[in-house]
């Protein structure tokens, strides 16, 4: 069994940068935990090292989202391969998904990927993601699928992974889950908490039975502008100071 004790002197090793990326994604692993997207150790957050632009983070494979610090984090390189000593594996499937994203869009810092039951039920949904819902709106202005090919372990699979993807910012995994694009940690987990929203309310509204009212494909697309405005231009800025306010109250241990 692996000690899940953070090791010793790693913000020293780090620049000052990384180590703010650092608990940026530590503090997202939190939060997935806290909403209860996370499914045991399985799915990953990635974020691109600053200044080290084929280099990652990610979380130590077997330690569960609400244990993950700053300093337990595993550095590695774009092959998957950790560039600082750590007594964790990295998951290859979880790399495999991540690394191809980070490769192919530059501009990409931070990656996250959820397996939530109503994330899976809409994926699994031929017409997908519905304009049923305000929060469906954001989503659906920048989303792609990517068809299942079982558990993402091929090489092969990369290609056609990136070429779905596109230059959306939303993914939905058919049969597997969800995936949102970020510049930077908290626009990827803010971009999840919207589609995630979207996928939930849209199982609740199938639930009730009665037949549902799609908003128009002109809203849809002014949804981008929209957002801005709501945001003040903030984007994610706007509520992730008050996300770590509640996650220091609840738990400050991941900035360790």
């Amino acid at each position: 069994m692996h000690d899940v004790s953070e090791p010793a002197g790693v913000r020293a090793q780090v620049t000052a940068e990384e180590w703010q990326t650092r608990v940026e994604l530590a503090a997202a692993y939190r939060l997935v935990a806290h909403f209860g997207w996370d499914d045991l150790i399985f799915t990953h957050i990635s974020a691109r090292v600053p200044g080290q632009p084929d280099q990652f983070l990610i979380n130590p494979y077997g330690m569960l989202f609400d244990e993950i610090t700053a300093s337990s984090l595993v550095k590695v390189d774009h092959h998957g391969e950790p560039v600082m000593a750590t007594d964790y594996d990295v998951n290859p499937a979880g790399f495999l998904i991540h690394s191809a994203i980070h490769e192919a869009r530059p501009e990409v810092q931070c990656v996250l990927h959820t397996h939530t039951a109503y994330g899976v039920a809409v994926s699994a949904q031929e017409d997908g993601l519905l304009p049923i819902s305000q929060q469906s709106i954001f989503p659906l202005a920048r989303i792609a699928y990517h068809g299942y090919e079982g558990v993402a372990l091929n090489d092969d699979e990369r290609p056609r992974l990136v070429a779905d993807l596109g230059q959306a910012s939303f993914l939905v995994l058919r049969n597997h889950g969800l995936l949102t694009c970020g510049r930077s940690v908290p626009e990827a987990l803010l971009s999840m908490y919207t589609l995630e929203s979207a996928c939930r309310i849209q199982i609740l509204a199938q639930a009730g039975g009665g037949t549902l009212t799609r908003i128009p494909d002109a809203i849809v697309a002014t949804s981008v502008e929209q957002s801005r405005q709501v945001t003040k231009g903030k984007g994610a800025g706007l509520a992730w100071p008050g996300l770590l306010r509640r996650l220091d109250r609840l738990d400050p241990g991941y900035r360790t």
